[in-house]
């Protein structure tokens, strides 16, 4: 693949709220790319920080989280070839009194540094998105996304962008 770094490491934050308790919600982020210059954004890591679900009684309630190179429709899973990362946090209630015992489903954060990187986005956006199941308020994610800016040959990007659209 020929890539031609064109930038040092850049650090991307943005959150997404729910627009209700427990709907899917979607936030746009806009990578500003220059697609005359085949220009693409390499993403090293990814970090993925989840609201707490509600600890409600007798009451299984979750929050998952994921980021995509390509707008979804529906919670993304790490089989989708366009999903960058995903997280889960789950309390478990249901059948108890009280309010239940909470955990998280891993991979919250991307594998080991030892990987060149874990994706490539070559259209102008990413995707961050969060839903909540049970619970009584709505619940949001916040995304720190790692990576860099980088130049393709014309061959490399007219595959990106073909692989990832029809990803979508």
């Amino acid at each position: 693949m020929a890539l031609k770094r064109t930038s040092s490491t850049i650090t991307i934050g943005a959150s997404v709220t729910e627009t209700g308790a427990n709907t899917f919600t979607q936030e746009q982020i806009d990578l500003q790319l220059n697609p005359l210059d085949n220009e693409v954004f390499v993403v090293q890591a990814v970090n993925l920080d989840l609201q707490s679900p509600d600890g409600i009684a007798a009451t299984n309630t979750q929050v998952r989280g994921s980021i995509s190179s390509t707008s979804l429709t529906t919670f993304g899973t790490l089989s989708d070839s366009n999903v960058l990362a995903v997280a889960r946090d789950d309390i478990r209630a249901a059948g108890f009194a009280d309010g239940g015992v909470a955990f998280s489903t891993l991979p919250n954060e991307t594998p080991p540094a030892n990987l060149d990187y874990i994706g490539i986005i070559s259209t102008n956006d990413f995707f961050l998105q969060v839903v909540g199941i049970g619970n009584a308020g709505a619940k949001s994610m916040a995304a720190r996304v790692y990576g860099y800016r980088a130049k393709a040959d014309a061959a490399t990007y007219a595959a990106l962008v073909q692989s990832e659209v029809l990803s979508a």
